[in-house]
């Protein structure tokens, strides 16, 4: 009778706090590390950015499908080792798990790669609207937990800022889990369903349309109807007697209007509702809302007090259109001087479509952003401080996923980056709960050393291209290494990333 093989043991992740034990076959309560034969792998393949050399180097879009590295020679300058699928520097004291030297036009590079676990990240959500999404500072929520609150409104958006700290780890555990996943989804490019306290319901997937109350957001408003009223006034003079543009915000009035008085439009008498900041511009003409212009109203007439009898006459004409275009309606006045509703004229319809011409596509925006703290700048270096002056100093790029990542100033390392411009698939979480995000630092390998990085456990590209890590790593790749296109963004290596212009300006 055969003696009956021990089964493996369980073996302990050190990649986040979490701290698993993985039984074999099994992947972590993260899915991104899993036991394979008593082995700790990374699930996920590491994933490069190949560089296209048509129509002078642009960057062309991520493949739909990644492809499994082949084995040809990755030529330098030609692709960049991303922090995705890279693993972490958890616990602290590890250097970043690929440290990737090459050469770029003459000049010795070295990339830092790390998967950063981020309990201080958020998303920064921009949704192309004139519709009302609820009032500033309410809360945002998915499956009932609060996410995020509604931020100040910009020129034809409403602004959403998900996640956060205290969102993550300063409430119960669901709320810490739901924002965790909300992010992961929203920085992945996933729909994600938002509920406003009094407010709507929004559908945000990152460069889609927003979906709001059901109703999918065509256009994103031309201007506020001030300016709306700048721009085409010229066009509307001689064709119609009076213009107002609604808005939620600066409802236009064109006879009163500056851009009006300068081509001579004549007075019309009307009267406007609302606060009257200067000439022909009203605020507060109505509560917001989802209907005209951003406002609560869909009689337009509402906005409007008896016209002045010394200044109007009976047959005076009115074009009343909303920001968009996509509300509009004409009026004359009969003899009580009573706006009355008639067929729209011919003549006016192009003016109406030009407004919808100059309106870009509504789109959801989102911009993942994190504080690169204490375990992603040990990985790099023994001395954290350093790097944080090397960033300051423009002598590091940081990119995430490949995607340019805006620095925000003052201190720390707060970055910013378009989940559009990233492969698909980049963030991951860890359920402590952390959002897990790439980063990576490029710079000289001279700044580097002089930084104090970790100079024992640097690899050549082509060493991480076939997942080579450095020595303090105890869990290995898959041996896969997925290859994919980037699509707008400037080159991750490209020189004028950098506070130098190329070879020449290297001393």
């Amino acid at each position: 009778m055969s003696e009956e093989k021990p089964k493996p043991d369980k073996i302990r992740c050190d990649a986040c706090p979490v701290m698993c034990y993985i039984a074999p076959g099994r992947a972590g309560a993260c899915d991104r590390y899993a036991n394979e034969d008593g082995q700790l792998i990374r699930v996920d393949p590491l994933v490069l950015i190949e560089r296209r050399q048509e129509g002078g180097g642009k960057l062309v879009p991520f493949l739909d499908t990644g492809r499994e590295w082949d084995g040809e020679l990755v030529t330098p300058g030609t692709a960049f080792v991303t922090a995705i699928g890279a693993g972490t520097t958890y616990p602290d004291y590890k250097p970043a798990p690929f440290i990737v030297s090459c050469e770029v036009e003459g000049i010795d590079m070295i990339t830092v790669v790390t998967e950063g676990i981020f309990s201080y990240c958020g998303a920064k959500v921009k949704i192309d609207t004139d519709r009302h999404l609820g009032p500033e500072r309410n809360l945002v929520r998915v499956e009932g937990e609060p996410v995020g609150h509604v931020t100040t409104g910009e020129y034809g958006s409403q602004m959403l800022s998900i996640g956060g700290v205290h969102h993550l780890t300063g409430g119960g555990k669901k709320e810490g889990r739901v924002t965790c996943k909300t992010l992961m989804d929203l920085c992945n490019r996933k729909p994600v369903t938002l509920t406003v306290d009094e407010g709507s319901t929004v559908v945000v997937e990152a460069g889609k349309a927003p979906v709001i109350n059901d109703v999918e957001e065509q256009r994103m408003r031309v201007g506020c109807g001030s300016a709306t009223i700048g721009m085409f006034a010229s066009q509307w003079r001689g064709l119609v007697d009076e213009v107002v543009v609604v808005d939620d915000h600066i409802t236009g009035v064109v006879s009163e209007h500056q851009a009006g008085k300068v081509i001579g439009w004549p007075a019309s008498g009307i009267r406007v509702k609302g606060r009257r900041s200067t000439p022909g511009r009203y605020f507060q003409v109505a509560e917001p809302g989802t209907g005209w212009g951003g406002t609560d109203i869909d009689d337009p007439l509402s906005i409007l007090e008896n016209f002045d009898a010394k200044t109007a006459r009976p047959g005076l004409s009115l074009l009343m259109v909303s920001t968009t275009g996509e509300q509009f309606a004409y009026f004359e006045l009969d003899a009580g001087l009573n706006p009355q509703k008639m067929a729209m004229p011919d003549r006016l319809l192009p003016s109406i479509a030009r407004i919808e011409e100059n309106c870009e596509p509504a789109l959801c925006s989102v911009l993942f952003m994190g504080g690169a703290g204490g375990s992603l700048r040990a990985g790099v270096t023994e001395n954290p401080v350093k790097l944080t002056r090397s960033v300051k100093q423009a002598l590091i790029h940081i990119t995430c996923g490949g995607a340019p990542a805006y620095v925000w100033p003052g201190g720390g390392i707060t970055v910013m980056a378009d989940v559009t411009l990233m492969p698909e698939n980049a963030f991951g979480y860890v359920p402590t709960p952390a959002l897990v995000a790439p980063i990576e630092f490029t710079m000289r390998r001279a700044d580097y050393k002089a930084l104090g990085g970790h100079m024992d456990h640097v690899v050549t590209l082509e060493e991480a291209a076939k997942g080579v890590t450095g020595p303090q790593n105890d869990h290995v790749l898959r041996g896969q290494v997925q290859v994919r296109q980037n699509r707008d963004s400037p080159w991750p290596t490209r020189p004028g990333n950098y506070g130098w212009s190329g070879p020449e300006d290297d001393t």
